[in-house]
């Protein structure tokens, strides 16, 4: 007996310890080798999707040819970062663009695609160049997309990384980056892009397996077979009084009847939680808007984490998610009010899971079924602040399914995913298109396709093509894995219905992701420049500042008024300065941090702002965090030549949206233990004209406000 108490009591204290630090980030080709990791919290990560969006918040010439600035006719560029990161995905409209120049810390390379020679005459077999460092699966075109050059090839950086496209009709594209405090947990250091070495093999054999069990000698399996009554709710499986991680949700009907199935839910909740935390139409959740097999394939989904496929006289669905639970688990599958089913076989299997319980988050998939549309308002997938009795969580966004029409109506694909985490009022991810989040490209030209994070699994080509009302249901789906974006508060994620918010289409959503209870970001304290008061209890002083002036504006979020004249959302004023010089201030941070990020609220009128940020340390010394660089402004040069191989235009575009909001990471060792630190920020001019020949705009570092939130381990206890 006391050598049980002795072990439990070593357990408890590993698992204390365990609690307070950080788990461990996958990084570059160990985001894709350590999938198991999937659910575990990546505290100190922060992703970014930027595009060549309309910064009209319209969809001109469907959101290309936005380009930050011009270096040259022949560099268009579109990406610009200061680093260290990743850079985990990419995304073109077919070849258009194509030769690419990659910059990888100071050092440039072009990356083509086969029909770059002669892209008047695309011939199908197209593959991405340098072939052998842009492999297959991870690297494919628009003759398996059916409309899009997507690469999910992870190309580090540790100094800088800037993108630009030589030709600039129809270039359109959007990219996934992460950067990362220093200090935080990596899997590996982040090491430059050779250019030399391609994927590791073991990456492209494993994405290769989509669409099989990969998890087949993993943990204990339970199975049975269930009947589903017409309505109400009837039990699968449970697990009590016990911990784990469930590695393979698994039904399968047969064939005749997966149709009628389509709509039966799914709910599971984790440890006797009040809310269900997947609660979705069993399609959805599968990755289908349908169980409708229009072509008789082999697969409907073959995606990496979820599978439907046809064998023999049955359709069967699995879910690779894992999905970690601390106290107990139930499973339920609900009626859709129309039929009962005698034959619903399932399976789940569960492995061990023994870390803190705070490492991790829940797996979730929400559902929204959108039946009206508001004019000018995004639909919300998802907003955590309201999700199961709201408050703070911290976790993962990972994906969506959604249907965006029972009409088979694909011009609604023009409305652009937009993704808000942890109190931002930028986007901190913002696309060019629906299709295009999808992995597509041009509707996919109507076709279906399926992929393993991207794809148009069911939908006919337009209404008149269909052959029967389900072959009208239009479904998609986008996972993300290496790509994933973390947050530590909060996380929205929106999406446009059209190009202007104005489509009435129908449109039902599951939005995948990971969430804790409690937050791994903490907002301590916030500087708002230009008011005395706060300036003086933050001890701001910037000798060359201006004096503090106002700015009436907004944000960027769509266009300001619907099509039929009524504001969509509000300007609004505030206050700040602009400087050539040096600021500094003081704000409070909490001691127990694994990190620091500044964001700061700019007047983006301003192009291109550079500065150096120092941190005193505890010796009065000044120590160099880094370079905070906010590439561009609200003044684009767009370039969109009607032909293939037009010549490049400088067409100067300026928006109204002057408010931004960007972020800063200030490393560990820099922060840990303190109650607060002292920032000073060096301005540094970056003089690059919007494209050669053009008159500088004026360069200046704007400051309106600063807000400090600390990287923090979750306070959270196993109920």
């Amino acid at each position: 007996m006391a050598k049980i108490l002795c072990a439990v009591a070593l357990w408890l204290v590993a698992a204390s310890l365990m609690a307070q630090e950080a788990p461990q980030i996958p990084v570059g080709p160990d985001s894709y080798t350590m999938w198991e990791r999937w659910p575990y919290q990546r505290i100190g990560a922060r992703a970014y999707m930027r595009s060549t969006y309309d910064r009209k918040g319209g969809n001109e010439a469907a959101d290309a040819s936005h380009f930050l600035y011009q270096l040259s006719d022949e560099e268009n560029v579109t990406l610009d970062v200061v680093g260290p990161g990743v850079l985990y995905f990419v995304r073109y409209n077919h070849w258009h663009g194509s030769p690419w120049h990659y910059t990888v810390d100071g050092t440039d390379h072009l990356v083509t695609e086969t029909s770059t020679a002669d892209p008047l005459h695309p011939a199908q077999g197209a593959v991405w160049e340098p072939k052998a460092l842009f492999p297959q699966p991870l690297a494919v075109t628009w003759d398996t997309t059916k409309g899009a050059d997507l690469s999910w090839v992870p190309i580090g950086f540790e100094k800088t990384l800037r993108m630009a496209y030589t030709r600039t009709h129809y270039g359109t594209g959007y990219y996934i980056y992460d950067k990362y405090v220093g200090g935080a947990r990596l899997s590996r250091p982040i090491e430059s892009f050779d250019w030399k070495t391609g994927p590791d093999s073991k990456v492209l054999e494993l994405i290769a397996r989509s669409g099989e069990d990969r998890t087949v000698s993993v943990g204990r399996e339970e199975s049975g077979v269930v009947e589903v009554p017409s309505s109400g709710a009837v039990p699968v499986w449970s697990a009590n009084r016990t911990r784990g991680m469930v590695r393979l949700v698994e039904f399968s009907v047969p064939k005749d009847e997966a149709l009628a199935f389509s709509n039966v839910g799914l709910r599971v909740t984790w440890d006797g939680r009040k809310d269900a935390s997947i609660d979705a139409p069993m399609t959805l959740f599968y990755g289908a808007g349908l169980f409708y097999n229009r072509e008789n394939k082999e697969y409907l989904v073959k995606a990496f984490p979820i599978v439907v496929k046809y064998v023999g006289d049955r359709v069967v669905m699995q879910c690779f998610f894992p999905m970690p639970f601390f106290k107990s688990a139930r499973m339920e599958l609900v009626g859709n009010g129309a039929a009962a089913f005698k034959d619903v076989r399932w399976k789940v299997r569960v492995a061990a899971f023994t870390d803190a319980a705070n490492q991790v988050g829940y797996f979730h998939a929400t559902h929204q079924d959108f039946v009206k549309q508001v004019a000018g308002q995004d639909m919300v997938l998802l907003d955590t602040k309201t999700a199961e009795g709201g408050g703070d969580w911290t976790g993962l966004f990972v994906g969506t399914s959604f249907t965006f029409s029972d009409n088979a109506a694909l011009e609604t694909l023009e409305g652009d995913p937009r993704f808000f985490f942890d109190d931002a009022e930028t986007p901190q991810a913002q696309g060019t298109g629906t299709e295009e989040w999808g992995g597509g490209g041009d509707y996919w030209g109507g076709l279906n396709m399926t992929l393993p994070f991207a794809g148009h699994p069911v939908g006919a080509r337009n209404a008149k093509a269909a052959v029967s009302a389900e072959d009208k249901v239009e479904s998609a789906y986008r996972f993300l894995l290496a790509d994933a974006m973390p947050f530590g508060k909060n996380a929205r994620i929106q999406l446009e219905h059209g190009g202007e918010d104005e489509s009435n289409e129908h449109y039902e959503t599951v939005t995948y992701w990971y969430g804790l209870p409690g937050a791994s970001v903490v907002k301590t304290d916030a500087l708002h420049v230009g008011d005395a008061a706060s300036e003086r209890e933050h001890k701001y002083v910037s000798p060359e500042a201006s004096a503090p002036y106002s700015v009436t504006s907004r944000f960027e979020l769509g266009v300001d008024k619907t099509r039929s004249g009524e504001a969509t959302y509000a300007a609004t004023t505030d206050t700040g300065r602009k400087t050539k010089g040096t600021s500094e201030f003081t704000v409070k941070i909490d001691p127990r941090n694994l990190g620091v990020m500044l964001r700061r609220k700019l007047d983006y009128s301003f192009p291109n702002q550079k500065a150096e940020v120092w941190v005193m340390d505890r010796d009065g010394a000044w120590k160099l965090a880094g370079v905070w660089y906010t590439a561009g402004s609200n003044t684009v040069v767009y370039s969109n030549p009607k032909d293939e191989l037009g010549a490049n235009e400088h067409q100067v575009q300026i928006s109204n949206r002057q408010f931004r909001d960007d972020e800063f990471l200030i490393a560990r060792e820099l922060t840990e233990g303190r109650k607060s630190i002292r920032v000073r920020v060096k301005f540094v001019p970056v003089e690059v004209p919007l494209f050669p020949g053009r008159p500088m705009d004026e360069l200046e570092w704007s400051e309106m406000r600063y807000t400090a939130y600390c990287f923090v381990m979750p306070r959270f206890k196993e109920r």
